[in-house]
C-alpha cells in the first residue's frame, strides 16, 4: 500500500512536453509549460519543477501559459497572450513558496479570481476549498471582508485558499494568522504583512499584480476544454456574466395559460446589492447550486447536487450548521462538534448546547432577510418555499421554467412578500 503521508510530500516528475500547440483550422495557440526553482523542504536545495502533482498524489500534472496566438472564431476574440494571471506566477511572485504547488492550489486561486473579477468595486475576500467558494464577503475594509468570509464557514475554510482584491494590510494578516490556510493571494502586500504570514512556514504567499485590473477580464472569453474519459474533447467558450448592475435584472414576470403573473414587491436597494453580490459568487460555484447571501456575505452555499430543492435544503442545513459553530466558537473557543462530544462525555452541561441551538433557531441561522441565489430556474415552487419558510426576502435566478408562475405565486403569498428577479441567463459550472 502507498504511504499517503509520503506521497503528499513527493514532487512528481511529469512527462508532459515543454510546449503544446493547438490548431483551430489555420489558427494556432502555443502554450509554454511552467516551472519554478523552489527550495526543497527536506534538503533546502533548489528544485526546478512545475506542479507538485495533479488532483491526487500519483497523478502527473503540468501548468501551461498561453504565449502565442490570437484566436478569433466568428465574432468572438478569445483572450490574448500576455494576460496571464495564475499561469504567469513566477518565483518572484511566490513571496513564500512553502513547497511546489499542486493542481488544486492553483485552480483554487483561479476560481477565486473568476469570482473576484465581478466584485472589484469594494474590498472583497473569497475563501475556497476544493475549487468552490466556502465563504465570500465584500465590506468597507479588507479585514472586515475577510472576517465575514471566514465566519461564514469557519470549518470549511480550514486548509483553504483565500484571494483578496486589495493590498493585504497588517490587520488582515493578523487575522489570517489565527487560522490554518494553505494559500493567500493578493495584488500586493503592505510592509510587515509578509513577515507576519511567514510565521506559517508552509503557507503559500502569492502576489498576482494584475488583480488590480481584474475587472477587465469580466468580459473576456477563454477557450474552455472538457476532457472525456475516452480521450475526446468538448470545446466551448467560457461564459460571460451579463449582470453588471441592478438594471440588468428583470422583475420576475411570466404568462401561463394567457394569464400574467408578476412579482408584487420590487427589491430594495439593499436587496439589489445582495443580488449582485450573490450572482457574482454564483459564477464560481459548481452546479446544481443554491446559495444564500446577506449583507454581501455568504450565509450558506450548496454545491454540486442533482436536484434543485435538495440543494436549496442543503444550503439551509449548512447555514444552520455554520451558525451554530461560530456561536460556539465565540462563546467557548471550541467547534460545535467538540461541544457535542464534551457533553456526551459529561464534561459540559447540556444547557450549553441548548442555548446555542435555541439562539440559532430564533435567528434562523441568519437567513432572515437573506437573498436566495440559484444558478438555474426552479422547476417547481417547492424550491423557493423551503427558503421562504426560513425568512429569506429576495430570490434571484435565471427564470424560464414553464412553472415560473408557481414560484412567483409563492413569493406573493408569503408574509411578508418576497421579491424575485430574473437574470435571463444560467450560471452552470461543471
Amino acid at each position: 500500500m502507498v504511504d499517503l503521508k509520503q506521497a503528499y510530500k513527493t514532487v512528481m516528475e511529469d512527462h508532459f512536453p515543454d510546449t503544446i500547440t493547438i490548431s483551430f483550422g489555420d489558427q494556432r495557440l502555443v502554450y509554454q509549460k511552467r516551472a519554478w526553482k523552489i527550495p526543497d523542504s527536506a534538503s533546502g536545495e533548489l528544485v526546478e519543477k512545475g506542479l507538485r502533482y495533479g488532483e491526487n498524489p500519483g497523478q502527473e500534472a503540468a501548468l501551461y501559459m498561453l504565449v502565442n496566438g490570437n484566436l478569433v472564431l466568428g465574432e468572438c476574440r478569445f483572450i490574448d497572450p500576455g494576460k496571464g494571471l495564475v499561469s504567469a506566477i513566477s518565483e518572484a511572485d511566490m513571496l513564500q513558496a512553502g513547497k511546489h504547488p499542486g493542481k488544486t492550489n492553483l485552480t483554487d486561486i483561479d476560481n477565486g479570481l473568476n469570482v473576484m473579477k465581478h466584485l472589484m468595486s469594494k474590498p472583497t475576500a473569497v475563501i475556497l476549498k476544493h475549487n468552490n467558494p466556502c465563504g465570500a464577503a465584500s465590506a468597507d475594509g479588507l479585514a472586515k471582508a475577510y472576517a465575514r468570509a471566514n465566519r461564514a464557514d469557519r470549518i470549511a475554510a480550514f486548509g483553504g485558499c483565500v484571494v483578496f482584491n486589495r493590498a493585504l494590510d497588517i490587520e488582515t494578516a493578523e487575522l489570517i494568522r489565527e487560522n490554518y490556510l494553505e494559500v493567500v493571494a493578493a495584488p500586493d502586500y503592505e510592509d510587515g504583512t509578509v513577515e507576519i504570514l511567514k510565521k506559517s512556514k508552509n503557507l503559500r504567499i502569492v502576489q498576482i499584480t494584475r488583480i488590480d485590473r481584474l475587472q477587465e477580464y469580466s468580459q473576456m472569453r477563454f477557450v474552455d476544454f472538457k476532457s472525456l474519459m475516452d480521450g475526446g474533447l468538448i470545446v466551448q467558450q467560457s461564459p460571460l456574466n451579463r449582470i453588471r448592475s441592478k438594471e440588468d435584472f428583470k422583475i420576475a414576470e411570466t404568462t401561463y395559460k394567457e394569464k400574467t403573473y408578476g412579482i408584487e414587491r420590487e427589491p430594495t436597494e439593499k436587496e439589489y446589492l445582495d443580488m449582485l453580490f450573490g450572482w457574482s459568487v454564483e459564477q464560481g460555484v459548481t452546479s446544481n447550486s443554491v446559495l444564500y447571501v446577506k449583507d454581501e456575505t455568504t450565509v450558506g452555499i450548496g454545491t454540486g447536487e442533482q436536484d434543485r430543492v435538495g440543494v436549496a435544503e442543503i444550503a439551509i442545513y449548512k447555514a444552520y450548521t455554520k451558525y451554530k459553530d461560530i456561536l460556539c466558537y465565540d462563546r467557548f473557543q471550541i467547534p460545535y462538534k467538540t461541544l457535542e462530544m464534551e457533553i456526551a462525555d459529561g464534561k459540559r452541561p447540556m444547557g450549553d448546547k441548548e442555548a446555542i441551538d435555541q439562539e440559532t433557531d430564533v435567528a434562523k441561522a441568519g437567513l432572515i432577510g437573506a437573498t436566495m441565489v440559484s444558478d438555474a430556474f426552479f422547476p417547481f415552487r417547492d424550491g423557493v418555499e423551503v427558503a421562504i419558510k426560513e425568512g429569506i426576502s429576495a430570490i434571484v435566478h435565471p427564470g424560464g421554467s414553464l412553472r415560473d408562475f408557481a414560484s412567483i405565486q409563492a413569493c406573493n403569498e408569503a408574509s411578508p412578500k418576497v421579491t424575485m428577479v430574473f437574470t435571463g441567463q444560467r450560471a452552470f459550472k461543471h
